[in-house]
This record gives structure tokens, C-alpha cells and sequence, in this order.
């Protein structure tokens, strides 16, 4: 799955009673999928993944993924403490249609995790051999104070289904050294004839042809000399879209809004961002700036965002996220506790941060 853009790393809406608000859940996803985002992440750290039950994830996922669009990448948080509850989850969200699935490192043995760093590479071998989606890594130091480091993640991209990291460490230096370490890594992935991803939903819901039952037309059948061609059906008279094959190394994804520019430069394609939820456009804005080569016009973008994603997504957290959502015309609501609700001193502060940043 070719990762490039911008991926919300979305909230969890819920009652004022600390119950799932599925409907508002419906609503902000179908929000994203209308902007100029590449796709959305369901269940990362912003997602409070941590504070739900085995069943509200499911939930979560389930109705996330009614509700998105189906040429936005779907990233479901899979990630849980043991290499077999990760597995159960990532199974679930692949019969849901789920593109990738985010891996987070397990953590709450840490001192184990970093006196046998072996472990980590056991645990996400074991799960990459197993799983029926591509794995993304997910190293996110701040919550859980281990740094996957370089080495094993050099070791990890060798294995053909471990596809890239999301890297929160916030450090453009780092992601330089993953980059470096890993640029013997190729993927050929499908892409659209544009180049952008052909997610899972795209797939199952084309029309059949003389490809493959999804609908994509390869070069091949085009030309008349797909093997297939005679096996099957004729294709349709306007099918959707055609396909083409696109080589990627391993694949990294930026995780902090505030050093998004610094990050793309060091060699991250693409970034996962809490700060995206409640600003998406303006995140998406820096990216094509990049993209463009408009190195000027980045600055000014990054240097817009910059010092309110660090405050808000970085600093206050979750409960200032979520109000800042609610400015943007998302629904943010209360975080579950521990995660207190903000003060009003507080609720003005983000306010005044959100002003110039609207969608």
C-alpha cells in the first residue's frame, strides 16, 4: 500500500457520560473523507485507544470504516500489549476492508523491551508473517517512553510485509538515519493511473473486468495479453479506473504537525498527525507546498501551523485537540478520564491559537 500525504490520526467522540458517540464518529469521518487528505488512521494514539474496551475498538473501527470514503488509504490502530491480541484485531479490521494496520510497540514491559531488543523484533515478526494487511511500525516515545531504535527497524524493513513506520519521535534526524538505513528496501505496490493509492474498498467496489474480479485493468489485459483474458467476463464498457505498478522504498510517516516540513525534508513521504484532526487542510497544505517543490510557500505554511500543533496536539493534548475540532466544525466532545476537561483559561488559549487556522 503506497502511504504519501497526509493521515489524520482522528478522535474517539463520546457522550458527556463517557459512552461512544458512534453518530458523531459517522459524521467527522465522512468530514475528512471530503478534504484533501490521502486517507485517515482510526485508533492511533489520538483515537484513546488505551481507554477502550476490546469491543468499543471494534466498534470504532466498524463504523469508521461505513462512514469513510473509499479512495481515503484506511489505517487501523491494532496494536495491543500481546503479539496475539494484535493478530485478533488486525484480522477483524481486514474482513472490514481496512488497508494497513498500525502496530504500536508494546511497552508496558519495558525495561524487558530494552534490555532484550530481540523482543520487539520477535513480537512484530511473529505478527507480520501472520497478518492478512501490511504492517506500518508505530515507535511513539512520548506515550510510551521506548524509541524503537534504527537498528531494528533496518532488521523489520527487510521482511515483505512490514511496509514502513510511523515515526513520533518528532526528530527529523531520525527519520534521516531510517531512510539511510533502509534504502535497500523496494515495495511494488498498485497504484491508480495518477499514482495515488488503490485502496482495498476501490477494488471491491468496481465493476468486474479482464484483470481480476475487483475492476482494475492492468496494462495487460489492455493490450490483450493478460493470461486471464479469455478466463473470465468481458470487461465493462466504462470501467473506473485503471491500475499501474509503482516501486516505493520503505515507507516513512512523519507524527508531529509541528515538525512536519523538517520531517518531509529528512525523507518522510507522508505523516500521521494528530494536529491533522482538527486542521487537516492546513497539515495537507504544507505537504503539497513540499510537494510542489515550493520551498518558500512550505515555510510559510509550516511556520502557520507550527507553534499552535506543538501547543495544542503536542502539549495540552487530547482534551485541547478536541476542542480545537469542535472550532473546525468537527465534533471533539470530552476525553475520558484521567484526561480532565479543559479549564476555561484554558478553552480561550486554544481559541486564540485557532484563529488564523480554520479549514
Amino acid at each position: 500500500m503506497l502511504l504519501q500525504g497526509i493521515y489524520p490520526a482522528i478522535t474517539t467522540p463520546f457522550y458527556p457520560d463517557g459512552k461512544l458517540y458512534l453518530k458523531k464518529l459517522e459524521h467527522n469521518v465522512d468530514r475528512y473523507s471530503r478534504t484533501p487528505v490521502a486517507g485517515i488512521v482510526v485508533l492511533g494514539s489520538t483515537g484513546e485507544t488505551v481507554m477502550l474496551s476490546d469491543e468499543e475498538q471494534r466498534e470504532v473501527l466498524r463504523v469508521a470504516r461505513e462512514s469513510v470514503a473509499d479512495e481515503k488509504v484506511l489505517i487501523g490502530g491494532v496494536g495491543q500489549e500481546s503479539a496475539l491480541s494484535t493478530l485478533a484485531l488486525i484480522e477483524y479490521v481486514s474482513k472490514l476492508g481496512y488497508d494497513v494496520a498500525l502496530v504500536r510497540t508494546p511497552s508496558y514491559y519495558r525495561p524487558q523491551m530494552k534490555a532484550k531488543p530481540e523482543s520487539q523484533l520477535a513480537h512484530y515478526r511473529f505478527i507480520a508473517d501472520r497478518s492478512p494487511l501490511p504492517v506500518l511500525l508505530y515507535s511513539v516515545p512520548p506515550f510510551t517512553a521506548y524509541d524503537l531504535p534504527t537498528e531494528l527497524i533496518a532488521e523489520l524493513a527487510l521482511h515483505p510485509n512490514i511496509i514502513g513506520i510511523k515515526e513520533s519521535s518528532g526528530v527529523p534526524e531520525k527519520i534521516a538515519a531510517v531512510r539511510a538505513a533502509t534504502q535497500q528496501v523496494k515495495h511494488t505496490f498498485n497504484v491508480t493511473d495518477v499514482f495515488n493509492a488503490v485502496t482495498r474498498r476501490m477494488l471491491e467496489g468496481t465493476p468486474g473486468n479482464a484483470a481480476q474480479p475487483g475492476g482494475v485493468i492492468t496494462a495487460e489485459a489492455l493490450a490483450g495479453t493478460a493470461a486471464t483474458a479469455t478466463a473470465v467476463a468481458p470487461p465493462p464498457v466504462n470501467p473506473k479506473f485503471k491500475m499501474r505498478a509503482r516501486e516505493v522504498g520503505f515507507q516513512v510517516a512523519a507524527g508531529a504537525a509541528q515538525m512536519l516540513l523538517p520531517s518531509l525534508e529528512a525523507g518522510a513521504g507522508a505523516a500521521v498527525l494528530a494536529f491533522a484532526a482538527a486542521a487537516p487542510t492546513a497539515c495537507y497544505e504544507v505537504y503539497a507546498a513540499w510537494k510542489d517543490g515550493d520551498k518558500k510557500l512550505a515555510e510559510e505554511k509550516q511556520q502557520r501551523i507550527s507553534a499552535t500543533a506543538k501547543r495544542v496536539a503536542a502539549e495540552m493534548g487530547i482534551p485541547a485537540l478536541k476542542y480545537a475540532c469542535e472550532l473546525n466544525g468537527y465534533y471533539g466532545g470530552l476525553a475520558r478520564l484521567p484526561l480532565l476537561p479543559l479549564t476555561a483559561a484554558e478553552k480561550t488559549e486554544v481559541e486564540h491559537l485557532m484563529r488564523d487556522i480554520r479549514n
